[in-house]
């Protein structure tokens, strides 16, 4: 089966093609960050304005590097929350026009179930059931996967996410949007030692999470110490440092209590070199395994929409297909059901 997949949640649009026999055959993407860089943040009436220009030449591109037709096709999968719902309606709106001229079914993707399921593209997939670290802007969570469809949350947020106090850190040491790649690359500079910041919940006893405080913190350094280029360096490696630790450990009781030795980790945060760092580590200690998606797969794309929308349609009745549809700006990955068998 063919799958056009199309990712629009935020301010990436976002244009895969994946084959359940051959695999990933093409993928495109195009980022918003420099149109939302000059406010500092997404606007959503912007990001749904810029999905409708990209998204039909992304899909040309697609179907052109991979050689095919519309025509081709077998089913579209799109993101249908959670996200912004302007730019969900816009890429929920072309794969429903796309599907009913071609007569073919679509199917709704939870945005998460994508980010989760991406490690699994890679060539050497981990093997279900494994621990999941969900990390981005927007999600900070701990799963247990045992199957497609099958998610039980272990720990969650409480307030900000991890990606969230990244941006918010970044915003407060006067660095540019998007605040993560600024503070990691800032880090890169800072100096061990000169700060100490706190690790909320490290060690509450359960696998929760709390960025808030922690950003309250740098708030203070900053304030106290002034904001010349070394200092805000040593606060950023300060932050990354706390952020990976809280993270790290986190993961590595998660592996613990579950009695599972495979971690996945996904989401953009993902890409965090420290990170990686850190759990490779910790994983390479207590001989337990941890996957990532590449890192152009750990940010919001297409082929995590059309890989996870391929598992889910083959137990789509086409005969029932009514192409109406709704759009899910909160979705709770818990309510996801899992495929029934074909």
């Amino acid at each position: 089966m063919l799958v056009l997949g199309i990712e629009s949640s935020c301010d990436e649009t976002g244009i895969a093609l994946y084959d359940t026999e051959q695999g990933l055959l093409a993928h495109a993407l195009h980022s918003q960050i420099e149109m939302h860089s000059e406010y500092g943040g997404v606007v959503p009436e912007l990001a749904s304005r810029d999905h409708i220009r990209r998204a039909l030449p992304l899909i040309q591109k697609v179907l052109i590097d991979a050689n095919l037709e519309l025509s081709n096709i077998d089913g579209i999968a799109y993101t249908q929350g959670p996200g912004l719902s302007g730019a969900l309606l816009v890429g929920t709106c072309i794969a429903e026009s796309l599907a009913f001229t071609l007569n073919i079914p679509t199917i709704g993707v939870h945005h998460l179930e994508g980010h989760l399921l991406a490690p699994l593209l890679e060539e050497n997939p981990p093997h279900f059931p494994f621990v999941a670290l969900l990390v981005s802007g927007g999600h900070t969570q701990l799963m247990k996967v045992t199957g497609i469809g099958e998610y039980e949350l272990l720990g969650d947020t409480l307030d900000d996410a991890a990606g969230e106090a990244f941006d918010k850190t970044a915003k407060l040491l006067g660095l540019d949007y998007p605040g993560g790649p600024a503070v990691s690359k800032l880090a890169n500079q800072g100096k061990k030692g000169r700060f100490k910041l706190p690790r909320p919940m490290l060690n509450s006893g359960d696998l929760n999470f709390s960025f808030s405080g922690l950003k309250t913190a740098v708030l203070t350094l900053a304030n106290q110490n002034g904001n010349d280029l070394q200092t805000k360096a040593d606060i950023a490696y300060e932050f990354q440092e706390a952020v990976t630790e809280i993270l790290t450990t986190k993961c590595m009781s998660a592996l613990r209590q579950t009695g599972l030795d495979n971690l996945i980790v996904s989401g953009g945060v993902g890409a965090n070199r420290r990170l990686r760092e850190q759990l490779n580590l910790a994983t390479k200690r207590k001989l337990c395994h941890v996957h990532y998606p590449r890192l152009e797969f750990c940010t919001d794309n297409g082929a995590m929409i059309a890989f996870a929308g391929a598992l889910r349609l083959n137990a789509l009745d086409i005969n029932k297909r009514n192409n109406s549809f709704t759009v899910r700006p909160r979705w709770d990955l818990a309510e996801l059901e899992k495929p029934l068998p074909t």
